[in-house]
């Protein structure tokens, strides 16, 4: 049986027979590269999906009134103006409804920072007697809608004298329980040959909550920062339960004035909401960039 052996010519190159192997060993689409195109078509999807309300209502604020009428409507104003930012500023007191919202937020996110990681840290290392039971308890109160302790809340808080001041919107804040639950399964991760150490080494419960505990739970606690945060800045019934005087009115109190009973100016409503956004997105940028450092530091000390 004779062996037929195919030398290549003299003439040919090796470009060309680098790209004839390469051709016999390149492979036709496969189901993976099917499946990662679809992934990436229907992330795509819900991104144009979450972006254009967001980019409609930025378009919108640099529109004339008369503009939004348009049909179909333009994406992109033709003229675009700052007018409606300058009517903000100069017809309603922005400023200091962005105050109020940034002292309320700030204070009630650093206080519980505090108070629910000390309780998530007491929860998931100390022993004391009815300690489940009290966890237990915890978490019923996140069953309760907030609707139920309405009216009991304002009552205490008026019975307190501390109707139309910043405490009537910080200390009943400071209540949710959803910080100390997440801080207390946070910390559960930790290992517990670490605090065992620092107790060896003489250090008190509180010494070992602040050198030992704080330190590696910086992404929780940036975690727990931006939920609170966020939470406080569009929280809206309660401050409009609480509060009566304009000079006190927050972010979202300060919407309401923005429309009257027979006029509704979308203009001025759209750069109200880009303007009432960018504290929001600063803050979470701001904060994703330690959250991210955090992540890694922890992970190279394990």
């Amino acid at each position: 049986m004779a062996l037929e052996i195919e030398f290549p010519e003299p003439g040919a190159s090796t470009a060309d027979s680098r790209a004839k192997a390469g051709a016999r060993a390149r492979k036709p689409l496969g189901a993976g590269s099917v499946y990662r195109v679809a992934t990436y078509a229907i992330l795509l999807g819900a991104a144009l999906v979450a972006v254009l309300p967001f980019g409609y209502v930025v378009s919108t604020s640099f529109k004339e009134t008369l503009s939004l009428f348009h049909y179909p409507p333009d994406w992109l104003p033709e003229e675009p103006t700052l007018e409606n930012y300058r009517n903000l500023i100069n017809d309603y007191p922005y400023f200091r409804w962005i105050a109020n919202s940034v002292i309320v937020a700030t204070a009630v996110t650093l206080v519980k920072l505090v108070i629910d990681s000390m309780a998530g840290y007491a929860f998931a290392k100390m022993r004391f007697p009815g300690k489940e039971q009290l966890f237990l308890f915890v978490l019923i109160t996140l069953m309760v809608p907030f609707a139920a302790t309405l009216i009991p809340l304002f009552i205490i808080v008026r019975e307190m004298s501390l109707l139309n001041t910043y405490w009537a919107l910080i200390l009943p804040a400071l209540a949710s329980p959803i910080g100390i639950f997440m801080m207390r399964q946070f910390i559960e991760t930790l290992p517990t040959d670490l605090e065992n150490a620092a107790r060896l080494d003489g250090c008190s419960e509180f010494q070992i909550y602040r050198k030992v505990i704080l330190p590696l739970i910086k992404p929780g606690l940036v975690v727990l920062g931006v939920f609170t945060f966020m939470t406080q800045w569009t929280s809206y019934l309660w401050p409009l339960v609480v509060i009566t005087k304009p000079e006190l009115a927050t972010v979202t109190l300060g919407s309401r004035s923005l429309t009257s009973q027979f006029t509704q100016d979308y203009g001025i409503n759209g750069a109200f909401s880009v303007l009432s956004m960018l504290p929001m997105i600063l803050v979470f940028i701001f904060l994703q960039r330690y959250f991210i450092a955090g992540s890694i530091a922890g992970a190279l000390k394990e």
